[in-house]
């Protein structure tokens, strides 16, 4: 499998993820192998994780943070309520006029 290069910031807050994960994972005082088992995944797929892997997919992640008790942690992530320059660009795209809705043509209004 070929993957393209990834921004530098982008590969950056995925070693940074991994290294959480690791972190909390030893943290339990859990092995790779009982992690991998809880989270229903391989444990090649928690080593490449855990290596910020750019592969790995991000069920994996959401797998593994469930198992350690952090998935509650990615409830701000890609909120739409705090889009602010989406928010922006789309009240930009809105109607500045604003028509009359016609009603309903009735056959017998004369």
């Amino acid at each position: 499998m070929v993957f393209l290069e990834l921004p530098a910031e982008v590969g950056e807050r995925i070693r940074q993820l991994a290294e959480r994960v690791r972190i909390a994972r030893k943290r339990r005082g859990w092995t790779v192998a009982e992690t991998a088992a809880k989270a229903g995944i391989n444990r090649n797929t928690l080593t490449a994780l855990e290596l910020g892997k750019p592969g790995v997919s991000i069920s994996a992640y959401l797998a593994v943070l469930w198992v350690l008790g952090l998935d509650r942690t990615l409830e701000g992530v890609a909120d739409p309520d705090k889009d602010s320059h989406g928010k922006t660009l789309e009240a930009a795209r809105r109607s500045q006029r604003v028509r009359r809705k016609q009603g309903p043509k009735n056959e017998y209004d004369f």
